[in-house]
C-alpha cells in the first residue's frame, strides 16, 4: 500500500505558473504509474495527466497539452505537475493517485489517492 500528500497549490492569477508535488510512502511507488486527476465545484472528477512507472510514458488530457508537464523523482518517492499558463479553467481540487500496473494509462484504475490540493486561478 501506499500514501499519498499532494502539495503546493494556492491561488495564482491566470497566466501564472503552479508547482504540485505528491509525496509518497513506500517502495512501491517506484513501480507504480502516477496520474493527477482534478475535480471542480459541481463537475465530476476528470483526468489531468499520467506517467508510467519509469516516467517513459506520458499521457494528457487536451485541455493541458502543451501548458502541463508531468514528472517524477522515484528516488524522492515524489510525482509533480508544473501547470504553466492557467486559466481560470483550471480551478479545482487536484488529487495524485497510483494505479499498481506501471503503465500509467489513463484508463486504468487508480487505486491510492491522495487527499487533494486546492488550485484556483483568478481571472
Amino acid at each position: 500500500q501506499v500514501q499519498l500528500v499532494e502539495s503546493g497549490g494556492g491561488l495564482v492569477q491566470a497566466g501564472g505558473s503552479l508547482r504540485l508535488s505528491c509525496a509518497a510512502s513506500g517502495r512501491a511507488f517506484r513501480t507504480y504509474g502516477m496520474g493527477w486527476f482534478r475535480q471542480a465545484p459541481g463537475k465530476e472528477r476528470e483526468f489531468v495527466t499520467a506517467l508510467s512507472w519509469n516516467g517513459g510514458n506520458k499521457y494528457y488530457a487536451d485541455s493541458v497539452k502543451d501548458r502541463f508537464t508531468i514528472s517524477r523523482d522515484n528516488a524522492q518517492n515524489t510525482v509533480y505537475l508544473q501547470m504553466n499558463s492557467l486559466k481560470p479553467e483550471d480551478t479545482a481540487v487536484y488529487y495524485c493517485a497510483a494505479e499498481t500496473s506501471g503503465l500509467g494509462r489513463p484508463t486504468y484504475e487508480y487505486v491510492y489517492w491522495g487527499q487533494g490540493t486546492q488550485v484556483t486561478v483568478s481571472s
